[in-house]
């Protein structure tokens, strides 16, 4: 007997055999694999699709590497810009009523001599750039309004019955009319007198003195002014309410008006106010009550050095903040590698900002280095501030601290004035022409009078030049060349550094724009293959739609065939 066998393979794992004996008594086996249900058609297309994914997530694991970079620096960023920003009140030293810098700023001392409490008896504020000094202060008497009252009402809401015109005003002021009409109560001629208060200065009140008693007080706003009245028509108003006497004078005078005397480094004055603003520039006394005949109050105007410490102790604050991100870009495993949150070590342009700014901070001027304001490093590598040391210099060598922190401008003339030495002062030769009328025209520098701008006599930077944020004076009348001269301080070099690396268009920022185009780049590289991914994703489950059609076409004829075969071997 002769055997013939056909074998059908595919990727099917369940196998069948059948036989088929002929009528010469031969037999036919046939053996085959289905069905298509054990192939795992995702994992296929997933791994097919993962493969072409792989470059994306290479280049995501890039972006994300940069994004740290960039937080990184955004973080140096801020800290620099406080730094900057909390040190521009140090950087600078002009003293004017204009500067906002802390060595403008002004403090007053109050002691007495004799029987006086000085507190009780002046009060007082400085302003920005006031002249220091020292000053003895006496007051004969304080200046005091007008106040007079009228005669006892038994009611301050009934009707009067009074109707008239009367004038009201202080001495050499304006003057107002007051309507009465019979229907008014003392409290509406009150409301009728304090509706031209801003008029008239004069205001009024009601005191009730005891139940069902009640008197009507006139009041003048300003001091050292007599309140003046007359009747236009009608009832004598004031009259009627025993304001005033059978002559027209007032009967009842509560206070009188007087102007302030008072004597300052001996020199008498008189003001017609208590708040004197015009003897000391940038000086406001507030003269509370006299001094007693051979007292004083003793008045010490100098630095307010309470706001050189505390911007000072920013500083401190804000370096060591800015040191401590430095520190953690340097941090390194016990192996000495960098740690994996040290995104910037080794970076140069982090390191080279932090060299300039320690380069700033050791700088020495007339002998006088950080050390002697009282800074250090402490163990822990942060800057600290000894108070006490401070102190003490500010109080035995506050021009040196001065020139050791700020920024200094000099001039070779006394007829230029330094009103501004901006944050980035310069040394220069400054040419100055003034017209046949005395008038200065143009300053230049180097010839170039695009430099400067002239406004009267005041001569300022212009603005985008490296002079910006300076300014003078000039009183002089005639042409000529001044040579100016700036100097820079600790703090004024620390802000420089700290304010460019830090600006929109600093060293860091160059850093961050790099690295966020870098990025979008990328991102675009990896949007096109996700993009190219999912294509394909489709493509493949189309074309494995039609494998599996295929195997499923061949398994029904297989199942088809096997029906004939063991059909045939049944007969």
């Amino acid at each position: 007997m002769t055997s013939v066998s056909s074998t059908t393979s595919s990727t099917a794992t369940t196998s069948s055999t059948s036989s088929l004996t002929s009528s010469s008594g031969a037999s036919v086996t046939t053996s085959g694999s289905s069905t298509t249900t054990s192939v795992d058609w995702d994992s296929l297309i997933a791994s097919a699709v993962n493969a072409k994914l792989a470059a994306a997530t290479s280049i995501s694991t890039k972006i994300t590497a940069n994004e740290a970079k960039i937080s990184a620096y955004q973080t140096l960023q801020t800290d620099l810009s406080k730094l900057s920003s909390g040190l521009s009140s140090l950087a600078t030293a002009v003293v004017n009523s204009l500067a906002t810098n802390v060595f403008a700023t002004r403090a007053a001392t109050l002691s007495s001599t004799g029987d006086v409490s000085a507190s009780s008896a002046l009060s007082m504020s400085v302003s920005n750039g006031a002249a220091t000094g020292d000053h003895a202060l006496t007051i004969s008497q304080i200046a005091t309004s007008h106040k007079v009252m009228g005669t006892t009402q038994s009611s301050q809401t009934e009707d009067l019955g009074y109707s008239g015109v009367f004038s009201l005003g202080l001495a050499g002021g304006y003057t107002a009319n007051i309507i009465v009409t019979s229907s008014m109560s003392l409290q509406d001629i009150v409301d009728a007198v304090n509706a031209q208060t801003s008029t008239t200065n004069v205001e009024a009140s009601i005191v009730q003195v005891s139940s069902g008693a009640y008197e009507m007080v006139l009041t003048g706003t300003k001091d050292a002014a007599d309140i003046t009245y007359s009747s236009s028509s009608g009832t004598d108003i004031l009259n009627s309410l025993g304001f005033t006497d059978s002559s027209g004078a007032f009967a009842n005078v509560l206070q009188t008006a007087q102007a302030a005397k008072f004597s300052l480094d001996g020199i008498s004055m008189t003001r017609d106010t208590n708040d004197i603003t015009d003897v000391l520039a940038g000086v406001t006394f507030n003269l509370l009550q006299a001094t007693p005949t051979g007292s004083a109050i003793n008045i010490s105007i100098g630095t307010d050095t309470s706001q050189i410490q505390s911007a000072l102790t920013t500083f401190v604050t804000n370096y060591n903040t800015y040191r401590d991100e430095v520190i953690a870009q340097q941090a390194t495993n016990s192996d000495g590698t960098a740690s994996d949150s040290a995104v910037l070590f080794g970076d140069g342009t982090m390191r080279d900002i932090t060299t300039r700014l320690e380069a700033a901070l050791n700088t020495t001027v007339g002998g006088l280095s950080m050390s002697d304001l009282g800074l250090s490093f402490n163990d822990q590598n942060e800057l600290e501030l000894d108070t006490s040391t401070l102190s003490t210099i500010l109080s035995t060598n506050l021009s040196g601290v001065t020139k050791l922190l700020s920024a200094q401008t000099t001039t070779s003339s006394s007829q230029l004035s330094v009103v501004n030495t901006g944050t980035s002062p310069q040394s220069f030769s400054l040419d100055l022409t003034v017209d046949s009328s005395g008038t200065l025209s143009s300053a230049s520098v180097g010839g170039d009078s695009s430099l400067f701008t002239i406004s009267g006599n005041t001569i300022i930077g212009a603005s985008g030049s490296i002079y910006a944020g300076m300014a003078f004076t000039y009183t002089g009348t005639t042409s000529q060349s001044i040579t100016v001269t700036s100097t820079s301080g600790i703090a004024t070099q620390m802000y420089q550094i700290a304010k460019t690396a830090s600006a929109s268009t600093g060293s860091l920022q160059t850093l961050i724009t790099s690295l966020q185009s870098r990025d979008s780049e990328l991102q675009q590289r990896v949007d096109d293959i996700t993009t190219a991914a999912a294509t394909f994703k489709a493509q493949l489950q189309t074309q494995y739609a039609k494998y599996q059609a295929a195997i499923a076409s061949a398994d029904n004829t297989m199942t088809y065939l096997k029906a004939l075969l063991n059909a045939s071997s049944s007969n």
